[in-house]
């Protein structure tokens, strides 16, 4: 199912800068091709499609796409369940997010437009920072999830976004964690920039994954087939730029999870000055060897860690049934290691996780499962999933991945 390689080039042009200066440096074979879709059964669930992954570095602009995605292959739809609006800590950080955007932009009594707003939590946000209207657009929206109170400010379309949407009429244009999905990136970009035409005060708000912590840190759980794009602050400002764009700022957030872009339309091409945090292209170059090299070899030490775990009759569950945890549980390969994926998501409570077919259950289930381990897939959330394990009463170790 999965295989490291040497860096190998290959023909396709990069879809961000066109340059022919793509290398795969790490392939998997058989990975599912959906990993936030509810499943019914485990059977829909173990025999969901599956497809391959090529992770291609490009030395031109350092952007990460892979080459062997098929966009065929994956589904967006009201089934789709991405949403981590249930964790208070996160929660915590968008709203956090959408107020000083509303502040540093004077967005306050103004439209806002988000792409990709699954299930509308952020608009609601913003909002609540002083946003007078807010458009979300996204194929996986649920018009009734959004609160009473503001549903009479949101306008809900249930759709992609692509070329034939119109023009753009907003003072800000949102898209978070969206374009690492999207395979032609450039083509996506300008698309964003022909929309928004000659209304150059607009201004452009994207937040998505850093690439170069999870090669630095070998995080194979944070790649997985939906993800088809992978930027670093470098590669995202370059193709903002190539795009039209004006970069006002590049930060990384979240515990240096994220990445947040800042623009505005610009008639000048390849407007402003670099920023240092866009000097990646050495960290980048070396991240992917990192990467390359620890895979077998972190992998090894999870695989290791749970049979030792069921040899000796303990039993271990994962907290996030997600992407990360889909990604864990389908690399790990063992069957019986894992009993099942906790999750706070009450959408998600006896549904199964594609790929491996592992149930999905509510919090309160472990006080009667009590697993001696539980592997957090995401270190941001500790502290939550702790103060939920002393609440039920679970004296399991809780690790990280």
């Amino acid at each position: 199912m999965t295989e490291s390689t040497e860096p190998r080039p290959t023909s396709r042009a990069c879809p961000a800068c066109g340059a022919r200066a793509l290398a795969v440096f790490h392939s998997q074979r058989g990975i599912p091709t959906n990993s936030c879709l509810l499943m019914d059964t485990p059977d829909e669930a173990t025999s969901y499609p599956r497809g391959d992954l090529d992770l291609a570095f490009c030395s031109g602009c350092g952007f990460l796409t892979n080459v062997a995605f098929d966009a065929t292959l994956s589904e967006y739809s009201s089934r789709y369940e991405e949403t981590q609006g249930y964790s208070a800590k996160f929660v915590e950080f968008a709203t956090d997010l959408a107020r000083r955007w509303v502040d540093e932009h004077d967005l306050a009594g103004r439209r806002v437009i988000e792409i990709g707003c699954g299930k509308g939590e952020f608009l609601e946000y913003m909002v609540h920072a002083g946003v007078a209207e807010a458009t979300g657009i996204d194929p996986g929206l649920h018009p009734e999830r959004i609160p009473a109170e503001v549903a009479d400010r949101i306008t809900c379309q249930t759709a992609f976004y692509d070329e034939t949407y119109g023009p753009l009429e907003a003072d800000a244009v949102v898209c978070r964690h969206t374009l690492e999905h999207i395979p032609d990136v450039a083509r996506f970009m300008r698309v964003v920039r022909e929309g928004i035409g000659d209304r150059t005060d607009t201004v452009v708000l994207f937040e998505l994954p850093d690439i170069q912590r999870i090669l630095d840190e070998v995080a194979f759980w944070d790649v997985y087939y939906e993800h088809c794009t992978y930027f670093s602050a470098g590669s995202l400002a370059r193709l903002f730029r190539a795009a039209g764009f004006e970069v006002l700022d590049v930060e990384r957030v979240y515990g240096d999870q994220y990445l947040v872009i800042e623009a505005r339309p610009s008639t000048t091409p390849a407007a402003g000055e670099p920023l240092r945090i866009e000097d990646d292209m050495e960290a980048l170059t070396k991240g992917t060897r990192t990467y390359a090299e620890g895979f077998v070899r972190i992998l090894d030490d999870w695989r290791g860690r749970l049979r030792q775990l069921q040899a000796g009759g303990g039993s271990a569950v994962i907290w996030g049934s997600g992407s990360k945890g889909v990604s864990f549980l389908t690399n790990l390969g063992i069957e019986g290691a894992v009993e099942c994926a906790v999750d706070i998501n009450p959408y998600k409570h006896g549904k199964f996780m594609a790929g491996t077919g592992h149930g999905i259950i509510a919090p309160e289930a472990l006080a009667e499962l009590r697993p001696d381990l539980v592997i957090a897939m995401n270190p941001i959330y500790l502290g939550e999933i702790q103060a939920d394990l002393d609440r039920i009463g679970v004296t399991a170790e809780l690790v990280a991945v």
